[in-house]
């Protein structure tokens, strides 16, 4: 199975523009196996993120990419709780990973 094909099988299913959304973030990441789905998801996050942070005209209209964002950090942890052991390693590195990119704020 790959990251598209258990996307897919999420339920409930997101709006259809915020699925395309994910899918634009996941890009090529959707062909590749599931098992890589925590860290691709992850990568995606920090994408969608730093592009938000990058962006100094960031308003409502980036709206969508925050939801995106949003999403797939869920969906990285819907992923690792299929395997509880690695459960608070993921959850470790999320956060850091997601404080990294507001640590790079401009304040």
């Amino acid at each position: 199975m790959t990251i598209g094909e258990w996307l897919a099988t999420r339920a409930p299913a997101p709006p259809e523009n915020l699925t395309a959304r994910l899918r634009q973030a996941l890009g090529t990441s959707l062909a590749m196996d599931r098992s890589e789905t925590v860290v691709r998801c992850l990568e995606a996050v920090d994408a969608l993120l730093a592009s938000l942070r990058d962006d100094p005209e960031a308003g409502r209209e980036r709206a969508l990419d925050l939801l995106a964002a949003d999403a797939l950090m869920t969906y990285a942890f819907e992923a690792a709780a299929e395997d509880p052991l690695t459960l608070a390693e993921v959850a470790a590195g999320a956060m850091w990973r997601v404080g990294e990119v507001a640590a790079e704020l401009e304040l």
